[in-house]
């Protein structure tokens, strides 16, 4: 498993019988962290407020966003509660000038297609696709969905014309329009748009248990809402459409309503 900086951590000492049980996650314990953990048939875990989906063996996924707070609470079963605490973690700011005027401040036609989008993205990453098969091959490890320069990286921040935008939540990989994007785990397509305002071609590949990729800038979208994907199937090809200064992959990750870093999740990158 390719999760980067693998953290085991003894979390709970439950004041029961079986007080020299744990419950270890295997992760990144830090803003944008994704972790995995397991617990026995039966016991619910909840992680700051949330109850977590477990599949039937007991194994869950959980994670943290940009801004998570440092300390967060775990409770499994009845008696088990421990405090996480995550690692500090820096962000780089960019700036980026040139960037059309209506690319940065929209319209009030575009802010209401703005709007029709954003819904369409939510319901896409809202659906629960109770699928342990998907998931627990995707646990397996991810790969790369292309190899080249990494041009963004998770949780920077871009000025345009010098005005704020918003954090930026995946990892930008600089390559010709053209180039094949591959699917870096398996997963079931649930949006599928080729324009759309601010990341133009865009696919969402649902992982499973509400873990899902997104994929942005496309210049061809080659999958449709619905298809089964494996693990290294062409889903599109890199473009520079919706708001980008050039060709490009942004692969993005999400959790739930959480943000998390797709870096995390991979090897290094080869060389090229």
């Amino acid at each position: 498993m390719y999760l980067k900086s693998l953290v085991c951590v003894l979390l709970c000492f439950c004041s029961c019988q079986a007080a020299g049980e744990c419950l270890k996650l295997q992760g990144s314990l830090i803003p944008g962290g994704l972790v995995i953990g397991k617990v026995p048939s039966g016991d619910r875990v909840i992680l700051d407020g949330q109850e977590l989906d477990l599949l039937p063996d007991g194994t869950f996924v959980a994670g943290f966003g940009r801004d998570a707070s440092r300390e967060i609470l775990l409770e499994v079963g009845v008696s088990c509660r421990q405090i996480i605490k995550l690692a500090s973690r820096e962000y780089r700011i960019q700036r980026v000038e040139g960037v059309p005027r209506e690319m940065v401040t929209p319209s009030k036609e575009h802010l209401a297609r703005i709007d029709r989008e954003r819904k369409l993205v939510r319901a896409a990453k809202g659906r629960i696709i109770k699928r342990p098969d998907i998931l627990l091959s995707v646990i397996k490890g991810f790969q790369w969905p292309v190899v080249g320069p990494i041009s963004g990286v998770y949780g920077s921040q871009r000025y345009y014309n010098g005005v704020p935008g918003s954090p930026h939540y995946g990892v930008d990989i600089a390559l010709p329009t053209g180039t094949p994007v591959h699917a870096p785990a398996s997963g079931k397509v649930t949006l599928a748009e080729e324009d759309l305002f601010y990341s133009g071609g865009t696919i969402i590949l649902d992982h499973g248990y509400r873990l899902s990729s997104s994929f942005l800038h496309l210049s061809r979208v080659s999958v449709s809402v619905g298809d089964e994907i494996s693990q290294g199937d062409v889903l599109g090809e890199i473009g520079s459409s919706g708001r980008a200064t050039g060709p490009h992959l942004d692969w993005r990750m999400s959790w739930r309503n959480e943000r998390v870093d797709p870096q995390l999740l991979v090897p290094p990158m080869p060389e090229t």
